[in-house]
Protein backbone atom coordinates (compact mmCIF):
# COMPACT_ATOMS: atom_id res chain seq x y z
CA UNK A 1 0.00 0.00 0.00
CA UNK A 2 1.35 3.49 -1.08
CA UNK A 3 -0.11 7.60 -0.26
CA UNK A 4 -2.22 7.78 -2.74
CA UNK A 5 -3.95 4.63 -3.37
CA UNK A 6 -7.69 4.95 -3.71
CA UNK A 7 -9.61 2.12 -1.99
CA UNK A 8 -13.49 0.72 -0.96
CA UNK A 9 -13.28 0.10 2.81
CA UNK A 10 -15.98 -0.98 5.58
CA UNK A 11 -14.98 1.03 8.72
CA UNK A 12 -14.97 -1.66 11.65
CA UNK A 13 -14.10 -0.35 14.26
CA UNK A 14 -13.49 3.40 15.83
CA UNK A 15 -9.74 4.53 17.70
CA UNK A 16 -9.23 6.03 20.63
CA UNK A 17 -9.79 9.28 19.01
CA UNK A 18 -12.91 8.42 17.42
CA UNK A 19 -11.55 8.12 13.62
CA UNK A 20 -12.76 4.95 12.16
CA UNK A 21 -10.68 2.25 11.58
CA UNK A 22 -10.88 -0.28 8.46
CA UNK A 23 -8.70 -3.00 7.48
CA UNK A 24 -6.82 -4.30 4.06
CA UNK A 25 -6.02 -7.16 3.60
CA UNK A 26 -4.79 -7.28 7.44
CA UNK A 27 -3.49 -3.99 7.30
CA UNK A 28 -5.06 -1.39 9.40
CA UNK A 29 -6.02 2.24 7.99
CA UNK A 30 -7.44 4.82 10.22
CA UNK A 31 -9.75 7.34 8.36
CA UNK A 32 -10.46 10.38 10.32
CA UNK A 33 -14.35 11.26 9.72
CA UNK A 34 -16.24 8.46 9.54
CA UNK A 35 -18.75 6.08 11.61
CA UNK A 36 -19.04 2.03 12.49
CA UNK A 37 -20.30 0.26 9.37
CA UNK A 38 -19.66 2.96 7.12
CA UNK A 39 -18.69 1.55 3.81
CA UNK A 40 -16.70 4.61 1.68
CA UNK A 41 -14.24 4.89 -0.46
CA UNK A 42 -10.99 6.52 0.93
CA UNK A 43 -7.11 7.92 -0.21
CA UNK A 44 -4.50 6.56 1.27
CA UNK A 45 -2.84 9.70 2.74
CA UNK A 46 0.35 8.21 4.92
CA UNK A 47 1.46 5.04 5.16
CA UNK A 48 3.93 3.75 8.46
CA UNK A 49 5.08 0.50 9.12
CA UNK A 50 1.98 -0.86 11.33
CA UNK A 51 -0.66 1.27 10.39
CA UNK A 52 -1.47 3.50 7.36
CA UNK A 53 -3.91 6.55 7.23
CA UNK A 54 -6.44 8.44 4.86
CA UNK A 55 -9.37 10.49 3.52
CA UNK A 56 -12.76 9.98 3.26
CA UNK A 57 -13.68 10.73 -0.62
CA UNK A 58 -16.72 9.31 -1.19
CA UNK A 59 -19.63 7.05 -0.40
CA UNK A 60 -18.95 3.50 -1.67
CA UNK A 61 -17.59 3.02 -5.37
CA UNK A 62 -17.95 6.69 -6.60
CA UNK A 63 -13.70 6.83 -7.90
CA UNK A 64 -12.13 4.49 -9.92
CA UNK A 65 -9.89 1.96 -7.49
CA UNK A 66 -6.34 1.90 -7.91
CA UNK A 67 -3.45 -0.42 -7.20
CA UNK A 68 -1.90 -2.06 -4.14
CA UNK A 69 0.92 -3.59 -4.45
CA UNK A 70 1.00 -3.86 -7.83
CA UNK A 71 -2.41 -6.10 -8.52
CA UNK A 72 -5.11 -4.14 -9.07
CA UNK A 73 -7.94 -3.83 -6.38
CA UNK A 74 -11.99 -4.92 -7.53
CA UNK A 75 -12.85 -6.05 -3.73
CA UNK A 76 -10.72 -5.18 -0.99
CA UNK A 77 -12.88 -7.93 0.95
CA UNK A 78 -13.06 -10.29 -0.87
CA UNK A 79 -9.39 -10.73 -1.00
CA UNK A 80 -9.18 -10.36 2.61
CA UNK A 81 -6.71 -13.07 4.91
CA UNK A 82 -9.14 -12.64 7.60
CA UNK A 83 -12.09 -13.60 5.77
CA UNK A 84 -12.88 -17.33 6.89
CA UNK A 85 -13.25 -19.25 3.09
CA UNK A 86 -15.98 -21.91 3.93
CA UNK A 87 -13.39 -25.46 3.43
CA UNK A 88 -16.09 -27.83 0.31
CA UNK A 89 -14.45 -31.60 0.23
CA UNK A 90 -14.52 -33.36 -2.69
CA UNK A 91 -17.44 -35.40 -3.28
CA UNK A 92 -15.39 -38.75 -3.60
CA UNK A 93 -15.75 -40.83 -6.56
CA UNK A 94 -16.71 -43.99 -7.44
CA UNK A 95 -14.23 -47.00 -8.50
Amino acid sequence: MKEGDVLNVKIEGLGSSGDGLARVKGFVIFVPGTKMEEQCTVRVTKVSRKVGFAEKVGEGEEVEITEIDGSEVDDPEVDDPEVDEPKVDPEPTEE
